[in-house]
């Protein structure tokens, strides 16, 4: 635990802390005197108290944002300098703990600071970031050339934040169908109110709608009519339509035929494991045949397709996890995104944290990346999450340059987001100033269809 008179502080530093696994209490303060920082450290395992003191100054030329960059960056390199000695230990990903790896590294590139070195040599060198996972990170960035910087160019994100059953691992604000079938066709008719307030502003603000995502939860958990009438309002002409079909045991010839008929181009069937066992063991009632043939049916109707994986589910060690990677291989969808097991609050597992077998999880990612790539897979996205196992990350693989425009412009936030639904996050992004403001939507159903006028009202103000 950190004790510090700086909550943002605390913010920053208390997760490299959880990803060295460590209850030590560790006490920061910092004073600051022109432009000369001094931190003091107090690392206290049993009662011992080791002292640590630094002192580095600022270069007053730089912008406010960049000096709060520079503080946070070299007081985290402090703490772990501070851990990994302790501890006798190092973490992949070094002293970085933010949920975006690329997008630290465009700003590193925008403040000047590459110079004559690469992308990978900083990283190892200023955040003791090791050497695959350095080179990941530009690997990435060479991958993604879909990205385009403009102001009045948007994304638009739908959420359905509904589920057949809820998984073990899910910690997302997700309703099980059995709960709210009597407020879906409501929610439905709501959500086109949303929809229709902003078309409006897409017209006002002379936005280009780029791509849309539909979300969730498990969107295709809908009925066909239900998807046919939602979908009938998205008529916007774009490069990209993706609908989240996660669960196989949702995806029907009928469901899937009305999403081709209104213009959506891919779509995600996610088997996370192909151990029935497993699947039974987090509550996901879903089986390998039912994946199969989804697939089969998304092939016909000819989806860009997308499987999610994850590593380190309970009960699961390094030779199941192989298997489950050959065998998405062998099925050879376009994209496969490999994330590492997040032991959140608010999920079922959280609490049962004794069934996951952390050992094996990072020998597990070194065998999605090698073998992967080995069969024509690149790496296109990634994104941290807090209490991810060993600290380590998400990462989408793609094949024939089918990458998804919206999980890069999500993840690197180069474009405005227009968010819809229940918890849906609206988030616009000013490249110019560098700046990005979010506003988010009621998190739960019943208060999203009770305050939508509310909402709406908020997002015309924030689009204004």
């Amino acid at each position: 635990m950190i004790i510090t008179d700086t909550e943002e502080m605390k913010y920053e530093l208390q997760p490299l802390l959880d990803y060295f696994q460590t209850d030590v209490t560790i006490e920061f303060f910092a004073t600051e005197e022109q432009g000369k920082i001094n931190n003091r450290f107090c690392y206290d395992p049993q009662g011992q108290n080791h002292i640590y003191q630094y002192s580095f100054l600022i270069d007053e030329n730089l912008t406010d944002l960049h000096k709060k960059s520079l503080k946070k960056r070299i007081t985290k390199n402090q703490l772990y300098t501070i851990l990994s000695k302790e501890l006798n230990k190092t973490l992949p990903w070094g002293s970085l703990t933010g949920v975006r790896p690329t997008k630290l590294a465009r700003d590193l590139i925008e403040y000047g600071e590459m110079k004559a070195y690469t992308v990978a040599e900083i990283l190892e060198r200023d955040y003791f970031v090791s050497k695959d996972k350095a080179e990941l990170v530009a690997n990435i960035m060479k991958n993604q050339k879909c990205i385009i910087r403009n102001d009045n160019l948007v994304d638009l994100y739908v959420n359905i934040p509904i589920c057949p059953t809820r998984c073990s691992y899910c910690s997302f604000i997700s309703s099980e169908l059995s709960m709210v079938k009597d407020m879906v066709d409501k929610y439905i008719e709501v959500l086109i109110k949303e929809l229709n307030a902003v078309k409006e502003i897409i017209k006002q603000k002379a936005y280009i709608v780029r791509t849309i995502y539909i979300g969730g939860g498990t969107p295709s958990v809908l009925t066909a009519k239900q998807l046919e009438k939602l979908l009938q309002e998205l008529n916007f002409p774009v490069t990209e339509f993706t609908v989240e079909c996660g669960r196989a045991d949702t995806i029907t010839s009928e469901k899937l035929e009305v999403l081709k008929n209104n213009g959506v181009t891919r779509i995600s069937i996610n088997p996370q494991t192909f151990c029935e066992a497993t699947l039974k063991r987090i509550g996901r009632k879903q089986k390998n045949s039912e994946v199969l043939n989804a697939y089969q049916l998304a092939l016909e109707k000819n989806f860009i397709v997308n499987m999610d994986l994850i590593a380190g589910l309970p009960g699961e060690k390094l030779g199941i996890f192989k298997r489950t990677i050959n065998t998405a291989i062998e099925l050879f969808p376009d994209n496969i995104t490999v994330h590492t097991l997040s032991l959140k609050k608010g999920s079922l597992l959280y609490d049962e944290q004794e069934k996951v077998h952390i050992k094996d999880v990072e020998d597990m990612i070194k065998y999605a990346s090698s073998t992967l790539e080995k069969n024509g897979y690149k790496p296109y996205y990634i994104y941290r999450q807090k209490h991810q196992l060993s600290g380590l990350e998400n990462v989408g693989y793609y094949r024939d340059n089918s990458v998804c425009i919206f999980n890069i412009d999500s993840m690197e936030e180069t474009n405005t987001i227009i968010g819809v639904g229940a918890n849906a996050i609206s988030k616009r992004v000013y490249n110019i100033e560098n700046k990005i403001e979010r506003q988010a939507n009621v998190k739960f159903l019943k208060d999203y269809i009770e305050r939508i006028d509310d909402i709406i009202e908020k997002k015309k103000e924030f689009f204004k």
